[in-house]
C-alpha cells in the first residue's frame, strides 16, 4: 500500500520501541559501498542480461549477498525493521510464499525470536538470523506511496459529490464462455455478467463516473474533490476529514479488474512534463497542477486509467497492506510477490539517501511488477507527500531471508 519520508532522533531505546512501528530512522548519507558479488548462477542456469525482468521461479536466480553485519544497519532503522517484520510473522507462519524462495517452516526461528528480543540489539537480530540473497543482477527501482488525507464525509452533502464504493455483489471472477478451456490457465478474470447473461469487462472508470454503479447504496462515504480522490485510489488507502472534524480511514477492497494507465508515462509521452519551458513538473505535484489548470483535458486524461478501486472502512492504528498488517512509516515497502516473499526484509541502497537501508515487504500494488521492483511508504501528512510523490530512485536491493533458506537457494 505501495510501499515515504523524514528522519528522526529518538532518545532512548524505550521510546524506540514504542514508537518504532510508525517511524524510522534512515542513513543520512549515501547508501554505504557494500562490494557485491559478481552473479554466479546456481549449476545450468544462466542469469539475464542486466536491469533485464527476472521471470519466475525467482528461485533459479538468487546468488547469495554480503554477510548483513557488512550492511552498516543502524540502531534505529533496525528496530523499526524488528518491529515491523514481527507483526508479519503471524501472517509468514500460515501464508503459501508465492515467490518459490520460502517455506512457511523457513520463518519459525527468526519470529520466535522477534518477540522478544531487545530492540537496542535489534541489528544483531538481523545478523544472527539472516543472510542476504541477490534476485538477478539486483538493479533496483524504487517509488514512494503515502495515506493521502482528503475531505470526505459519511452522507451526501453540498460539496461532496464523488461516491467511494464498497465492493460491487456483481464483482466476481469468472471464465467468458467463448474463452477455449485449453487456454485457462491462472486465475479467472474480473468482470460480471450482463442482462443477457453473457460474462464481459466490468464497468471501467468513465462507466463508474457516469454512474454505472449509482443508487444501488454500495456507497460507504463522499469525497470532496475527484482527483484528491483519484490519487487517493491509486494510493490504495488513506483518510478521509469528515465535517465534524474526525477521521474515516478507509482501505482497499477491491479493483474492477480494468487496466492501469500511469498519468506520468501519459503526460511523458505527450510531452506535457519535463525540464522545458512551458512543461510541468516531473512529479505527483506536477501531475496534479496540470489537472487543476486544465479541467476537461484532465478529466478524459484521469479516465485513461480505467482501473477502479473500491474501499472498506478500516479500523486500527494504521492501514493494511497486501499482508493484512499494518504497513508503518518508513518501515513497509511494496513489492513483487512472485520475486519476494511478503514478509521479508528488503536492504535497499539507493541514489536517494532518504529511503536506504532496512524495510519490511508488507504490500504489493498494480505498478510494482518484477524482481527488484519496490515501492517505499512515507505514512500521512504534507512531509510523505511530498517525498512520495518525487520518489523515484535507482540502486541495488538485497534480500534477507533466513539463513537456512539462502544456503538451500544456493547450493551448487
Amino acid at each position: 500500500m505501495t510501499r515515504l519520508p523524514a528522519l528522526r532522533v529518538f532518545l532512548s531505546a524505550t521510546m524506540l520501541m514504542l514508537l518504532a512501528g510508525c517511524f524510522r530512522m534512515v542513513p543520512a548519507g549515501p547508501a554505504p559501498e557494500i562490494a557485491l558479488p559478481a552473479p554466479v548462477p546456481p549449476t545450468g542456469v544462466q542469469l539475464p542480461p542486466p536491469g533485464v525482468q527476472v521471470p519466475a521461479p525467482a528461485a533459479a536466480y538468487v546468488v547469495r549477498g554480503p554477510a548483513v553485519a557488512q550492511l552498516g544497519m543502524t540502531v534505529p532503522d533496525a528496530a523499526a525493521g524488528l518491529w515491523s517484520f514481527s507483526e508479519s510473522c503471524p501472517k509468514l507462519l500460515i501464508r503459501n510464499d508465492t515467490s518459490g524462495l520460502t517455506d512457511r517452516s523457513d520463518w519459525q526461528a527468526a519470529c520466535a525470536a522477534a518477540a522478544g528480543w531487545p530492540s537496542a540489539d535489534a541489528p544483531r537480530f538481523f545478523a544472527t538470523y539472516f543472510d542476504t540473497a541477490r534476485v538477478g543482477d539486483g538493479t533496483a527501482f524504487a517509488t514512494g506511496y503515502f495515506e493521502p488525507e482528503i475531505l470526505g464525509s459519511r452522507e451526501r452533502r453540498l460539496g461532496y459529490d464523488v461516491p467511494v464504493y464498497r465492493t460491487p455483489p456483481d464483482l466476481i471472477r469468472a471464465w467468458p464462455a467463448d474463452y477455449p478451456e485449453t487456454e485457462r490457465t491462472g486465475r479467472p478474470p474480473l468482470g460480471r455478467y450482463d442482462e443477457f447473461g453473457i460474462f464481459v469487462p466490468y464497468f471501467d472508470r468513465a462507466a463508474i463516473e457516469d454512474g454505472a454503479l449509482a443508487g444501488r447504496g454500495l456507497e460507504i462515504a463522499w469525497a470532496a474533490d475527484p482527483i484528491e480522490f483519484f490519487f487517493l485510489q491509486i494510493q490504495g488507502s488513506g483518510r478521509l476529514s469528515l465535517p465534524d472534524g474526525s477521521v474515516m480511514r478507509i482501505g482497499y477492497a477491491a479493483q474492477n479488474g480494468r487496466e492501469y494507465a500511469g498519468l506520468g508515462s501519459i503526460m511523458r509521452e505527450r510531452g506535457l512534463l519535463g525540464d522545458r519551458p512551458g512543461q510541468y513538473p516531473g512529479s505527483m505535484q506536477g501531475i496534479v497542477q496540470y489537472l487543476r489548470e486544465n479541467p476537461e483535458e484532465g478529466r478524459e486524461m484521469m479516465r485513461l486509467n480505467k482501473s477502479w478501486i473500491f474501499f472498506r472502512e478500516l479500523i486500527g492504528d494504521g492501514p493494511l497492506g497486501a499482508l493484512e498488517v499494518p504497513v508503518r512509516r518508513e518501515s513497509s515497502v511494496a513489492a513483487d510477490p512472485a520475486f519476494v516473499p511478503l514478509g521479508a526484509p528488503v536492504w535497499l541502497m539507493l541514489d536517494r539517501p532518504v529511503a536506504n537501508g532496512l524495510w519490511i515487504a508488507q504490500d504489493t500494488g498494480g505498478a510494482i511488477k518484477g524482481a527488484n521492483r519496490f515501492d517505499t511508504f512515507w505514512g500521512a501528512g504534507a512531509d510523505a507527500r511530498e517525498i512520495a510523490g518525487g520518489m523515484s530512485a535507482r540502486g541495488q536491493a538485497l534480500l534477507l531471508l533466513p539463513k537456512e533458506t539462502v544456503a538451500r537457494l544456493t547450493r551448487p
